[in-house]
């Protein structure tokens, strides 16, 4: 288990905040499920509710956890932006390419409750690297270094991960 002066060793993004970043990678990557969950029915990308409840949720374990509620739920309104991006990224390319449209469509329950799982993950990185964000120029250096290797060669999930990672040196 990583010290709060360590990060964690299974990380692969490099730095300081290599664990975090890996994990927000991960939430990336799972966005893509959820749109091939949601695209061709009703199910809309927006849900405010979920989302509200989700927030809510978020501010309540982040007080446990010793971190401010109103910047950690900031850090998650952002991964939800950054889901939200590969979602619509991926509804406009599959709507205009259907070749690359999914054809197998993933259980959205089952794919929800990984993401709560990966919720616990990424607040326990939070308060790992505590020490790390609250210096702002290392935040910054350690963000670029975990950046390089974070492994996104496309833009949108590019683009997703750097509204995911916007407020990361901020969150306290």
């Amino acid at each position: 288990m990583p010290t709060e002066h360590s990060p964690s060793d299974s990380s692969t993004s490099l730095g300081g905040l290599g664990a975090l970043i890996d994990l927000i990678v991960r939430r990336l990557r799972m966005s893509d499920l959820v749109a091939a969950a949601k695209f061709g029915i009703s199910q809309s990308i927006e849900d405010p509710v979920r989302e509200q409840q989700e927030l809510g949720e978020v501010r309540q374990r982040s007080v446990a956890a010793g971190l401010d509620p109103e910047a950690t739920a900031q850090f998650l309104r952002d991964q939800i932006t950054a889901s939200k991006i590969v979602q619509e990224g991926n509804f406009s390319l599959w709507a205009t390419r259907s070749d690359q449209a999914p054809r197998v469509r993933p259980e959205l329950g089952k794919i929800r409750a990984e993401l709560d799982d990966l919720t616990t993950e990424l607040l326990h990185e939070l308060r790992m690297t505590r020490y790390l964000r609250r210096l702002p120029v290392s935040c910054s250096i350690q963000l670029a270094i975990a950046t390089q290797s974070a492994g996104f060669d496309d833009l949108l999930h590019l683009r997703a991960f750097n509204a995911a990672t916007q407020n990361i040196c901020a969150v306290t």
